[in-house]
């Protein structure tokens, strides 16, 4: 077959915009050229000639010319804008903005259905880890049963620094920032809604069914105490962000992003710094690996050249998980292993909302419960209490009692 050549309109020249030139650069065999690059800054010094730029998003839009939009703009919003225009025209289009896609994503699927042009996004997952083409390839049947794993890269640093060097989380977060690993504003990162964002899409295509954002819980690692470190150092354990979306036994799926304590017998456990891992797990197989860097300009962009020479040979998603599973049912009702601490005042209250409590402990200023606790009732605890939950094991325990947990209304996104 004789690959298609690419004439690009790429808008954002950022971190992960200048690392796709560059590495555009050093792939001729793609035959893939960036004609325009549309940016907002007309006052910015960039390390290529100016007459490479416009400031005016019809100057893509409406080329004839440009037969593939690649998106790497920070703002959600307009990039569904640019995204979604761009579909409309008959463009094929590269993105990495897993917020854009996961709040439109049935939305996008539509419009690529109409017009008969393919999206591809790898790069909004888990950069280097080819983790979709994978999901969509080689699992498109019924027999996964879990997809998990470290998809945030930033979080990972900073967890990192906080278990190797004893760091703080606000210094171990001050130097992800310096490094560029964190924004100025880092709750995105470190509240788990990247991860959250990330999820929703590994699950649409590990499982079908569309979630909204809302609809997955997500606890971050901003409330990470030297209490809950000191307790993972005395039982050889390391605290890493993970996102889960699991089948049970009911056929249901279960999903949230949460910190959970890793011991060394687990693959993730020594995915360390920006790296991420995802764990994916058959009903013959068993598990399988893949890891790789999470964050920055070349491992992104590797992402986006992947996908670009995917559409010189017209590849498509084919959602087939999406189409088959259509109405596939989502489930907050699962029991979970779960390490809450807290001030001490709290011990009574918190203790409140477990199923059954195991252990605790207190030093008159700190205190933890260890128990089992439903997902409905650790996202109402998370909410409602000044408390840091970590999951034990990533094994749950069991079916929740009480059905019906409204999560939508617990969840808050920035």
């Amino acid at each position: 077959m004789q690959r298609k050549k690419l004439n690009i309109g790429l808008f954002g020249f950022g971190c992960v915009g200048f690392g796709l030139y560059q590495v555009l650069e050093r792939t001729p065999t793609l035959n893939a050229t960036i004609k325009t690059i549309c940016v907002k800054d007309r006052h910015k010094q960039r390390p290529i000639p100016a007459d490479r730029f416009t400031y005016h998003k019809e100057d893509i839009l409406g080329d004839k010319d440009i037969n593939v939009i690649v998106e790497l703009i920070d703002n959600a919003d307009e990039a569904f804008e640019i995204v979604s225009a761009a579909l409309r025209s008959g463009r094929a289009v590269v993105t990495a903005n897993k917020k854009m896609i996961a709040e439109h994503l049935a939305e996008l699927i539509d419009l690529q259905r109409t017009h008969g042009v393919p999206l591809l996004y790898e790069a909004s997952c888990c950069a280097s880890i080819p983790i979709l083409r994978n999901l969509e390839e080689y699992y498109d049947n019924d027999l996964l049963e879990s997809v998990e794993g470290i998809v945030n890269g930033s979080t990972n640093y900073i967890l990192t620094k906080m278990a190797s060097e004893g760091l703080s989380y606000d210094a171990a977060l001050k130097e992800a920032q310096q490094k560029g690993y964190a924004e100025s504003n880092p709750l995105l990162d470190t509240g788990g809604f990247d991860a959250k964002y990330k999820l929703l899409i590994l699950a649409a295509h590990a499982f079908g069914g569309i979630l909204k954002p809302s609809e997955i819980f997500n606890a971050g690692i901003d409330r990470i105490t030297p209490l809950d470190q000191q307790y993972a150092r005395e039982k050889g354990l390391k605290v890493k962000l993970l996102a889960r979306a699991f089948k049970k036994e009911d056929g249901t799926v279960s999903a949230f992003v949460s910190p959970h304590y890793i011991a060394p017998t687990d693959r993730l456990y020594n995915v360390d710094d920006v790296y991420n891992g995802v764990t994916l797990k058959t009903v013959f197989s068993e598990d399988q690996f893949f890891s790789g860097k999470g964050a920055g300009a070349y491992p992104t962009a590797s992402a986006v050249i992947s996908d670009l020479s995917a559409l010189t040979y017209d590849y498509k998603y084919e959602y087939k998980k999406v189409n088959y599973y259509e109405h596939i049912t989502y489930s907050h009702d699962t029991l979970l292993k779960v390490y809450a601490s807290s001030q001490s005042d709290y011990q009574a209250d918190v203790a409140a909302y477990f199923e059954e409590v195991w252990e605790q402990f207190s030093n008159g200023r700190q205190c933890y419960n260890i128990g089992t606790i439903s997902l409905g009732n650790y996202a109402r605890l998370y909410a409602e209490k000044p408390v840091s939950l970590i999951v034990i094991d990533r094994h749950t325990t069991g079916e929740e009692v009480l059905a019906g947990v409204d999560i939508e209304a617990l969840v808050a996104t920035p």
